[in-house]
């Protein structure tokens, strides 16, 4: 088993990539096993096609990177999302890496229940979920509607069978001194 990091920003000088490389270097220390997915750097289409979509229901892919994902996911113990908020929720690029990887079906991720989506990733025990944004975390959690801990952790994460999630957000980081973000 090993740790996942799922990274979904596109801008190599961002405060996002600055906490990818800290991660990283934290596991290597540590003498961690662990793979990156970068979601810009791949070139991964976040978007359905209809040949795509129509063979969701049978868990099936046309996309390499869907079942590369797939694989790495059901082989770690740990994932770490490294991803800025945006528009007071997650990037559309890691909306749609959860649309596309999460596939139905044996040994996928899921299955259908008839209360709905039943998660099959009980691998993975430890999810840290690690974002950036403008607005202070204060701001996000208590005027915002705190969607990242109610809909993204709280309801699709736990759904898809992931356990012992924590955020931390550095909120107000595009105003933020240099000795903050240090």
């Amino acid at each position: 088993m090993s740790d996942l990091i799922i990274y979904c920003h596109p801008y190599v000088k961002s405060f996002n990539h600055a906490i990818l490389e800290h991660v990283q270097k934290n596991l290597q220390t540590r003498h961690l096993n662990y793979h990156t997915i970068d979601l810009y750097h791949d070139d991964f289409n976040p978007t359905y096609s209809a040949k795509e979509l129509s063979l969701y229901h049978a868990g099936r892919t046309t996309d390499p990177l869907v079942s590369k994902y797939l694989s790495l996911l059901k082989k770690c113990q740990t994932v770490i999302f490294i991803t800025p908020y945006w528009w007071n929720d997650i990037p559309g690029m890691l909306k749609g890496f959860i649309d596309k990887v999460m596939k139905e079906g044996v040994d996928q991720s899921h299955t259908v229940t008839k209360t709905g989506v039943k998660g099959a990733l009980t691998n993975v025990k430890h999810c840290y979920v690690l974002t950036t944004s403008t607005s202070p975390t204060w701001y996000i959690r208590f005027f915002l509607g705190n969607a990242i801990k109610k809909i993204f952790i709280n309801k699709t994460l736990k759904q898809l069978g992931f356990s012992n999630i924590s955020w931390q957000n550095f909120g107000g980081i595009t105003n933020s001194s240099l000795a903050k973000r240090n």
